[in-house]
């Protein structure tokens, strides 16, 4: 009940979401896909989160890990720490700290100071979705507002078709061949043409300019 939760809590605030109930389904979708943060529960049937975690840094994965745990003991947390957590949360919490941990730690992944996103001209407020362009505010549903906010984090970076299709839709969950040539179409009608520029033969990058 918890997970389904905050499936519904992220995804209402236009993250995505990959909901898995034990370790072993974890490390497939980690395997599988690219994710930016982990909402990790300790107590997963066959391959607790313990477990999950250590395979992943002794994998290389950089990926920020929240623990959410119910186990609140200081050599639980202090565990949980020193396996590689960059943060850990206990049970009961409040829904706006959580929230707010999260936005830290995509602060801290993309090196921000603060929970808004301005390159040039163009605005971007990671904690809703506002996007403005030349002072105009524009309205983006979820997939494009959340295709804007990862060239925005990575405006120097190239990225591939299939690092944006892991970023824009869950593990599992079907994607249409055209459907990020789609999301970039209208991106450059709403905003500018030159917004989003297409590398040949490796994906997309911004294209404005600081």
């Amino acid at each position: 009940m918890i997970a389904a939760g905050l499936e519904l809590a992220l995804t209402r605030v236009h993250y995505h979401v990959s909901r898995v109930s034990s370790g072993l389904s974890a490390q497939s979708a980690l395997a599988a896909g690219h994710y930016d943060l982990v909402i990790l529960d300790l107590g997963l049937p066959g391959m607790d989160g313990y477990q999950v975690l250590e395979s992943m840094r002794k994998a290389g994965s950089l990926v920020s890990v929240l623990i959410l745990s119910a186990r609140d003991a200081l050599k639980d947390r202090v565990r949980g720490l020193d396996l590689g957590a960059d943060d850990y949360l206990t049970k009961p919490f409040e829904l706006d700290e959580l929230l707010a941990r999260v936005r830290v730690l995509e602060r801290r992944r993309s090196q921000q100071a603060s929970n808004s996103l301005t390159i040039g001209d163009l605005q971007l407020n990671i904690d809703s979705p506002e996007v403005s362009w030349k002072g105009r505010s524009i309205d983006l549903p979820r997939r494009e507002w959340m295709l804007l906010k990862l060239l925005m984090q990575n405006p120097q970076r190239v990225c591939s078709r299939q690092h944006i299709q892991d970023a824009l839709y869950g593990w599992g969950e079907g994607c249409e061949s055209n459907a990020i040539d789609v999301h970039v179409h209208h991106l450059r009608r709403k905003i500018t043409p030159d917004v989003v520029l297409t590398v040949r033969g490796l994906g997309y990058r911004l294209g404005v300019n600081s």
